[in-house]
């Protein structure tokens, strides 16, 4: 499951920016994909404590890697990272088949799980896996981290087709009735092979579930953790949300070397970006720059903009800084964090 803020309205036409603010490297370092021609995604058939039944029902149907490329390209995205949605243990093969260009749901190609559904998505559409031509710059999966195997389980998908692209894993924490979920000595055991394993983990939590994430973090310091989407803000809850729960635990997490932030989930924002900027100033005066990464959470993202209005939204919220803190947020910490390899902007580090 993606997971994000709960659902608000985003704003229509929102403006776009001056070219200037493009850069020659741009990764979008949370996205997702599934096609539900060959894979079916339960978690889409409701309960998630994120969206609503009915918007859960208009992303029943495939969004697959070639209709992000041309997405991609328009707003100027030159890499991207995909984010596990289903933890199952098909999901992860299947994503790095796609990050390797092959098709995985080819005839004897998968590499493991169930047969693929049949049948195909509600809009009646196929489409083909794409090769995007060096876009798909890395993948974070899912695995069991509260398993005994947990190295034998990253072992095993390093060693599959596009394995090389693994560059960290996810848990849908959010989905955990247990509020201390991340703090239990079985998680933490896998996070410490994660970290063994030069594996990053993406935190995709409520509120209320980052007192955890916090011991975590405290607890596996030579884990590298990235969290989503601002730590779900309670954005439009009229709580105090800047000197409230969420704002502390921020700062708390930031405290630490060892964690950074994603500028994601702006689906689930208020409608413009002087309704967003609270919540940014607060992670950006927390984590800093080079601790901060840009992702779309397309195509949750696309229940209420395009993928260009997301871009550009996250390009008017960083407009005043500089080049350098920038080119940070939008390529060199996701570059960093996700190990990922691939051309750099050629434009030097300024002050």
């Amino acid at each position: 499951m993606c997971g994000g803020w709960p659902l608000t309205l985003l704003a229509r036409g929102l403006p776009r920016v001056a070219c200037c603010l493009y850069h020659a490297v741009m990764i979008d370092a949370h996205h997702h994909l599934w096609d539900l021609a060959a894979r079916e995604h339960r978690w889409l058939m409701g309960e998630q404590p994120w969206a609503t039944d009915d918007e859960l029902a208009r992303l029943r149907r495939s969004f697959t890697l070639a209709d992000l490329v041309p997405l991609a390209a328009a707003a100027g995205i030159t890499g991207i990272v995909v984010i596990q949605t289903a933890a199952e243990p098909w999901e992860t093969p299947d994503l790095l088949a796609l990050a390797a260009g092959r098709d995985p749901y080819a005839a004897g190609d998968q590499a493991c799980g169930p047969e693929p559904a049949r049948g195909g998505p509600v809009d009646g559409s196929r489409n083909e896996p794409a090769d995007g031509g060096g876009l798909l710059a890395g993948v974070v999966g899912w695995t069991d981290l509260t398993a005994s195997a947990v190295a034998d389980a990253v072992a095993g998908l390093r060693a599959l087709p596009g394995g090389e692209f693994l560059c960290g894993i996810r848990h849908p924490v959010l989905a955990e009735a247990d509020p201390g979920w991340l703090a239990r000595p079985a998680v933490l055991r896998g996070l410490h092979t994660l970290a063994a394993a030069g594996l990053s983990f993406d935190i995709v939590a409520l509120p209320h579930q980052l007192p955890a994430a916090l011991t975590a973090a405290r607890s596996v310091p030579e884990l590298r953790l990235v969290l989503d989407h601002l730590g779900g803000p309670p954005a439009g809850s009229g709580q105090d949300d800047m000197n409230g729960p969420w704002a502390a635990a921020i700062r708390s997490l930031a405290a630490l070397p060892n964690v950074t932030c994603k500028l994601s989930g702006v689906h689930t924002s208020p409608a413009r970006a002087a309704d967003l900027r609270p919540y940014y100033e607060v992670v950006l005066a927390a984590f800093g720059p080079d601790r901060l990464m840009f992702g779309s959470d397309w195509p949750v993202s696309s229940l209420t903009a395009t993928y260009g209005q997301v871009c550009d939204l996250y390009r008017e919220l960083t407009a005043q800084l500089s080049t350098a803190e920038r080119e940070a947020i939008f390529d060199r910490t996701a570059r960093r964090v996700y190990q990922l390899s691939g051309p750099r902007s050629a434009r030097p580090d300024t002050p």
